[in-house]
């Protein structure tokens, strides 16, 4: 009897071990490999919807900078450089974002045959409170855009832009489906003239709406739809007591008394200062994948001040 047990437990050990050695062993359909879809790689989740509203079921989006992280800080990780490795185009923002300034090179080296398509193309910039018109050309250097605002997907007309420049790129990279992408990027811009006429109906029902956020990211919206952004970041730095006095004296001034701030920052000053205005703190999300869905509701939140 303990003879036919330890049989029988040493045939289910090897059974066991082979089983192991084929599942480790055997090719693996994992949500990671492409299935013969283009590679596309993006610096930001807003990007990753535009990419594949255009490219469809024929492109597979890998973000450098993943929810919840800030493209001021986030380093890219070996899961993501090997992704980068096997990809067709990189599509980065292209107006000086930290996570470009700091990491672009490192990325294009893991696959130098890979083209970049630069989404700021044809977008003017806000340097230091002024625009700045970029002709079109490839910009020679990626510090020319140090200074500038990089915050430029948050405008619907900027978003554009970046589509259009998409899908040159996807063109690009694979003609053979130009008639497919095309149809794909018509449908969308369609969809994102839709999403303006609805932010302008919303935000024409007030005049010179004055808006007070933590982190500064929302100079193009405001500047496309007539409303005046308030900062209480500077240049990425928290502010001094000073500068929170000056936010204070502001907000009394003008009755305001929502503040927004961004998920990815810290939410400490904004919350001094609203208790101090007797407001509050209202979370919106630069840098939600759902573009369209987002920016509804950030409008909304914006007319309700």
């Amino acid at each position: 009897m303990e003879k036919r047990i330890l049989l029988l437990i040493g045939v289910l050990f090897i059974s066991f071990c082979l089983i192991g050695a084929y599942i480790y062993n055997a090719p693996q359909q994992t949500e990671k490999e492409p299935d013969g879809r283009i590679g596309v790689v993006v610096s930001i989740l807003p990007q990753a919807e535009f990419a594949e509203k255009v490219g469809g079921d024929k492109v597979w989006v890998t973000v450098m900078v993943p929810p919840g992280a800030s493209p001021h800080t986030h380093e890219p990780t070996y899961s993501q450089l090997r992704e980068v490795s096997k990809a067709k185009m990189y599509a980065k923002v292209g107006s000086g974002i930290e996570f470009e300034l700091a990491w672009a090179d490192k990325i294009i080296s893991v696959n130098k045959e890979m083209p970049v398509v630069d989404c700021s193309l044809g977008i003017e910039l806000i340097r230091g409170g002024h625009e700045h018109e970029e002709t079109g050309h490839e910009h020679e250097e990626e510090h020319e855009h140090e200074g500038a605002d990089p915050h430029i997907w948050l405008s619907p007309g900027n978003a554009k832009i970046m589509v259009e420049n998409i899908y040159m790129g996807l063109v690009q990279t694979d003609p053979a489906n130009q008639e497919y992408y095309a149809g794909n990027k018509e449908k969308y811009l369609q969809e994102l003239d839709e999403l303006d006429g609805e932010i302008t109906h919303a935000l024409s029902k007030e005049k010179n709406i004055k808006i007070l956020v933590y982190h500064p990211a929302w100079a193009y919206f405001a500047k496309e739809y007539g409303l005046e952004q308030i900062s209480i970041e500077n240049e990425g730095k928290e502010p001094t007591p000073q500068g929170i006095a000056s936010v204070i004296k502001q907000a009394k001034e003008n009755n305001i008394t929502v503040i927004f701030a961004s998920p990815q920052f810290s939410t400490r000053s904004a919350e001094v200062i609203a208790k101090e205005i007797g407001g509050k703190v209202i979370l919106i999300n630069s840098l939600e994948k759902n573009y369209l869905e987002n920016m509804r509701k950030v409008a909304e939140a914006f007319a309700k001040v």
